[in-house]
């Protein structure tokens, strides 16, 4: 994914989901950095297995530290899969992309926490959704909310793909200010 893709697009912030734009930035702000600023685990996902893996592993790592997990998704249909919300939704039906990928949020969330039932951090996660460009998106979102962490799953894309493509996890890990941790699904 190109960080400079689409940079002439106004990139939109989503309020949690469902997916309704808040109109007052800085309340959506508020929720999330008065009460998590410095002390939350980001743990940014895209629904595949390293994703369902880190979230596990984060929300096993909160509840050590006893801090708040905040997962983030980052909208955006990419040119090496375009259709992606649509492909993944069962069934056929129109709808916009932010509403497609909120729902698909919550489900990923109601997975992982049936999976993990007593892990209190899942079950208390705070989800959010962003429309952009997923590598500044979340670079972003760690300036304003300033996690303690940030925890991420890696599908370990190798050979011509992580060449061309690279791997968002390779660069948040890269550019981030605060520590990151890699998590590959089991294999």
């Amino acid at each position: 994914m190109n960080d400079d893709a689409d940079s002439s697009k106004p990139e939109e912030e989503l309020a949690s989901p469902p997916a309704e734009k808040d109109t007052d930035p800085e309340k959506e702000e508020k929720t999330v950095t008065e009460k998590k600023k410095g002390k939350a685990i980001l743990v940014p996902v895209d629904f595949s297995p390293a994703s369902e893996a880190a979230l596990a592993y984060a929300g096993d790592l909160a509840e050590r530290l006893r801090v708040p997990l905040v997962v983030l998704h980052v909208v955006h249909d990419p040119g090496e899969m375009p259709g992606y919300y649509m492909k993944a939704m069962k069934k056929k039906r129109l709808g916009r992309i932010e509403d497609i990928a909120a729902e698909m949020l919550d489900d990923f969330l109601e997975k992982v926490k049936k999976q993990h039932p007593k892990t209190k951090s899942l079950q208390q996660a705070e989800p959010k959704l962003l429309l952009g460009v997923p590598i500044s998106r979340i670079m972003q979102f760690v300036e304003k909310i300033e996690p303690r962490m940030v925890v991420m799953g890696s599908k370990g894309r190798t050979g011509l793909k992580h060449v061309l493509l690279g791997s968002i996890a390779e660069h948040v890990a890269q550019l981030c200010p605060v520590p990151v941790t890699i998590v590959k699904a089991k294999k």
